[in-house]
């Protein structure tokens, strides 16, 4: 058991994933919260390695390699960085997570999805998010959105980015399948054209999380 709170930000590419954890993050902090931001791939040296390879468009993956890789990489982001920040009571923000690894290397890849939530379980030593929100957007978009915001790593988008549409719209139906399955976690939030409107919604459903929350601590 731990101490903190922890919250995920998913969904398909352009979601504004990244903005949205960095306004959630600012917004708890004005409250009073302390905050600690991270995310996958990523958050540890070691892991901020294994994205670089994992991103860029010039390695050709295999599946398999690809779902072992990201694994390792929340592994190391587990012991090193969520884990210690939970236990102090911090509200952890992760710009995605585990159900990423299901969206994307099982309903996109095919992947068996028994055998991912096995090695998500090991990765992870369990740790479920307290509250997953999904930034859902609508395939198209997302990618033209995507692409803007990397056109200066990678002029095509990265690795991921390049995958054709029908590998996206397969992520994103996983992402609204998981929500299905697990409502009273996964909350599914549509990106409008109004960032300022998005985040009133990401705020109204976290406030319901954080009173839960305060209560039993």
């Amino acid at each position: 058991m731990h101490k903190g709170l922890f919250i995920t930000f998913e969904g398909p590419e352009g979601g504004g994933k990244s903005t949205h954890s960095a306004l959630l993050g600012q917004y708890l902090q004005k409250m009073g919260f302390r905050v600690v931001r991270t995310r996958e791939p990523g958050g540890t040296i070691v892991a901020e390695a294994l994205r670089k390879l994992l991103l860029n468009p010039q390695n050709n993956i295999a599946p398999i390699t690809e779902l072992m890789l990201y694994e390792a990489s929340r592994a190391q982001h587990v012991q090193e960085v969520l884990l210690p920040a939970l236990k102090k009571g911090s509200v952890v923000i992760c710009d995605r997570y585990t159900d990423a690894t299901v969206a994307y290397q099982g309903y996109g890849r095919g992947l068996d999805l028994d055998t991912i939530k096995e090695l998500n379980a090991i990765a992870t030593g369990n740790l479920v998010p307290d509250m997953t929100i999904v930034l859902d957007i609508p395939v198209e978009k997302g990618l033209i959105k995507a692409r803007e915001l990397n056109k200066d790593s990678f002029t095509a988008g990265d690795r991921l980015e390049r995958e054709c549409i029908s590998f996206h719209k397969k992520v994103r139906q996983g992402y609204l399948a998981l929500a299905r399955k697990e409502p009273s976690r996964i909350k599914v939030i549509s990106t409008g054209k109004d960032i300022e409107e998005t985040h009133k919604n990401v705020v109204a459903a976290v406030q319901k999380v954080l009173q839960r929350w305060k209560k039993k601590k």
